[in-house]
């Protein structure tokens, strides 16, 4: 049998370098613990200093096979704010294997009165303008030593918000709803695979992941206020783990789906069906 088809060919992201954006927490945290488990080498970007060491100082004890972790502060808020995050990687690193956008930010507000700055233009900056403007200034780094058996990967972390309509729920406060959260990730679908075709040709491969609930940041609200309504909801019992988002965000790096781009890839438990059921 082809040694290629062995389970350690197939899976193996030993020795890649990886930048996840928003990695100091919740997903991103998550995304970046597969990694150094599985001996990669892991930049994580965030705003916060304090909240980077304590990530990178958690991280490290996870660290096998020669994995190194490492911080950059940065804020992907802006075009000048991704370039300088990108100017800061580069100084560091020749190439990079596997880029995942995760950072990403909300907003609640009322229906009649919601905020156009904070509600709608910063998280449009943070959520969809940082994919293309990081991705844009990493594509040369990406695309160093990559074929079509092994190319560059870009991960970008949607939501099922993408997918789901409803902006008032568990997750903001009661009267208020996530209006400008859910075509911040339709947009990052779409993003995607424009992405992925322009792309391909460079033997870099883009593809998204949407998560259902999974503890963050993001959700604390909504596990504070009815965390028992929100696991109620689930069809499999339970929310999502950390294994299962470093699980699916590995076989995206791996060999196993080097020829897997485009795609949108739903972690939800069926959560999103079981809804729709009961329309």
């Amino acid at each position: 049998m082809s040694l290629d088809l062995d389970i350690q060919s197939l899976y193996s992201v030993k020795g890649k370098i990886v930048l996840v954006t928003g990695g100091s927490v919740g997903i991103g945290k998550m995304i970046a613990a597969g990694f150094v488990r599985n001996g990669a080498t892991v930049y994580i970007a965030a705003r916060k200093e304090a909240q980077l060491k304590e990530a990178v100082a958690d991280l490290k004890k996870l660290a096998t096979g020669g994995a190194g972790v490492h911080y950059i502060v940065a804020n992907v808020g802006s075009k000048a704010g991704c370039d300088a995050l990108v100017a800061e990687f580069k100084k560091r690193e020749s190439k990079l294997n596997v880029l995942v956008n995760n950072s990403g930010i909300t907003w609640g507000g009322p229906y009649n009165d919601f905020p156009e700055e904070k509600g709608w233009d910063n998280v449009f900056n943070v959520n969809v303008k940082s994919i293309f403007y990081m991705t844009a200034g990493l594509t040369d780094y990406l695309s160093k030593g990559a074929s079509n058996v092994d190319p560059g990967r870009v991960i970008n972390i949607s939501s099922t918000a993408s997918v789901d309509p409803h902006s008032e729920g568990p997750l903001s406060d009661v009267g208020n709803g996530t209006w400008s959260y859910q075509p911040s990730k339709a947009a990052v679908n779409h993003l995607t695979s424009q992405l992925a075709v322009k792309l391909a040709p460079s033997f870099i491969t883009v593809n998204a992941i949407l998560p259902g609930v999974y503890p963050s940041k993001m959700t604390a609200y909504g596990f504070r206020t009815s965390g028992d309504k929100m696991v109620a909801g689930q069809p499999m019992g339970r929310v999502g783990a950390p294994s299962d988002m470093a699980g699916l965000a590995l076989f995206l790096s791996a060999p196993a789906s080097a020829h897997i781009t485009g795609t949108h890839t739903i972690t939800d438990g069926g959560a999103r069906l079981a809804r729709a059921a009961k329309l």
